[in-house]
């Protein structure tokens, strides 16, 4: 059964070609060839290759390799994450040593036995489909990073004491390389500060990759996170790579830390300790250099909990540790984070017919005196539903029902109207809950959303894992919903 994998074989000795071409094209899906070295260029842009095999001397006479160095140097100017074999003639082993110092992956001698070119050949295939899988996560995050939400696009807004305290940590731990830990409740801009950490270090040009304890389950924890090989279990396909090594000399975020359970705090641990990491069904640990910053909704108190959280693991990631106040603690920023939010808004929906609007007396004072219990998160949302919702160039309180009583009841007579009230031990959000006799699909599983967010304080892991969503279905139903 023949491997994935695209060879390319440069040699201007058509029998080398031939021989090359007849031996591989029985183990690999593409075995292409090439015999003027000058056409290198417009093979390797015209399509991707696993595995190059590259002769070290061209025409009659040469044995000195240096057009080999020659082309192995381009081919890596052009793709650097190319994966090069050298073809040396036999006794040329301290050229090929030297082209390995230049870049390429390995070497073959001449003349070959078969058996060590498919070996050979085989395990440069693996390194370069794993390249290219890492090449690509790194593009997509750099895409996800341009376009993500408005909380992580933005800078950091605030210009409270607390605020102010919290830029100066990022200023002064940013450039070091020390494991910084987040502490705060959800909603109050955690990754937007891991975010600013990454932009401010000498990492900042590299990758950013966040990762969601709280979204993977532990059965796939290894696999998501370490990597895993083709066959190392049922459903594993193909060749992954981890997201450590994805991130390989950039910053990984590891948001909702709490979640983690101990006994994988501790696998995650060692691979810290160690900076090496082996895949699932792989018998060879891979080096990384990663940066690590964590967050977690955990208090303090939890933290040093051992039967929460295992304090060697919390010494290794909170050598800088942030607070994160919650926006109740920081109540003068809510008029800038308002007034932000509302031109963010205003912009978005400027062809549905919702343009400028702005914020009344009465609306700001009613933003400003309440609790904010799903903290910027849930300010974002709400005026984001109150500018879809107002039909007026002002917004007033009105817009955001946000003083509705939690211990407001239905009277005798509701009982007869088409809605009831629903009341409940937790937190008044910004709208009242409502329950439709007439039993509305749409209705019931908006009010099962809003229940599930007041239960767990708007921590939308552990609100998705009650309702039965993944956290990006819950978003889109949020947001479906108005919520």
């Amino acid at each position: 059964m023949k491997k994935e994998g695209k060879i390319l074989i440069v040699d201007d000795d058509e029998d080398i070609l031939t021989a090359g071409k007849l031996l591989l094209k029985r183990h690999f899906s593409q075995v292409s060839t090439c015999n003027v070295p000058e056409h290198i260029p417009r093979f390797i842009n015209d399509q991707h290759f696993d595995a190059i095999i590259l002769d070290m001397n061209f025409g009659p006479g040469e044995s000195s390799g240096a057009q080999g160095f020659y082309w192995l140097q381009r081919i890596l100017e052009i793709k650097p994450e190319s994966v090069i074999i050298m073809i040396t003639a036999h006794g040329g082993v301290n050229v090929a040593v030297e082209a390995m110092k230049l870049g390429a992956t390995d070497f073959i001698a001449k003349p070959w036995q078969n058996e060590k070119v498919i070996a050979t050949v085989s395990t440069a295939v693996l390194l370069g489909r794993s390249r290219s899988e890492t090449q690509k996560l790194r593009e997509t995050n750099k895409v996800l990073v341009q376009a993500s939400n408005p909380a992580s696009q933005q800078n950091m807004l605030g210009q409270s004491q607390a605020m102010q305290q919290i830029q100066s940590l990022i200023a002064r731990s940013a450039p070091t390389e020390a494991n910084v830990m987040i502490l705060g409740e959800n909603g109050t801009g955690k990754e937007l500060v891991a975010r600013e950490i990454h932009q401010q270090s000498a990492r900042a040009q590299q990758v950013f990759m966040s990762v969601d304890l709280g979204a993977i389950s532990e059965t796939l924890f290894e696999s998501e996170l370490f990597g895993h090989k083709k066959g190392s279990f049922t459903g594993a396909q193909q060749d992954r790579v981890g997201r450590l090594q994805a991130a390989d000399g950039g910053t990984l975020f590891l948001d909702e830390l709490g979640n983690l359970p101990l006994h994988l705090q501790a696998k995650l641990l060692t691979v810290l300790e160690q900076r090496k990491v082996t895949p699932l069904g792989a018998n060879k640990a891979i080096a990384f250099n990663v940066r690590v910053v964590s967050a977690t909704n955990l208090s303090k108190e939890t933290l040093k909990d051992e039967q929460h959280f295992r304090q060697d693991l919390l010494f290794r990631l909170n050598t800088v540790e942030i607070n994160l106040p919650p926006l109740r603690e920081r109540s003068s920023d809510i008029t800038l984070l308002a007034s932000h939010y509302v031109d963010f808004y205003a912009k978005k929906y400027q062809q549905q017919g919702k343009g400028v609007k702005q914020l009344s007396d009465d609306a700001l004072a009613a933003i400003s005196s309440y609790s904010w219990p799903g903290n910027i998160r849930e300010l974002r949302h709400a005026i984001e539903r109150a500018m879809i919702l107002s039909q007026s160039e002002m917004l007033t309180s009105g817009d955001f029902q946000l003083d509705v009583p939690s211990h407001v009841k239905p009277s005798q007579s509701a009982s007869t109207s088409k809605h009831k009230v629903i009341t409940n031990q937790f937190e008044t959000t910004s709208a009242e809950i409502m329950l439709p006799e007439e039993l509305n699909l749409e209705q019931i599983e908006k009010n099962a959303i809003a229940l599930a967010l007041k239960k767990h304080r708007f921590n939308i892991s552990h609100t998705a894992k009650e309702l039965g969503l993944t956290r990006a279905a819950l978003y889109r139903r949020m947001e479906k919903h108005g919520l």
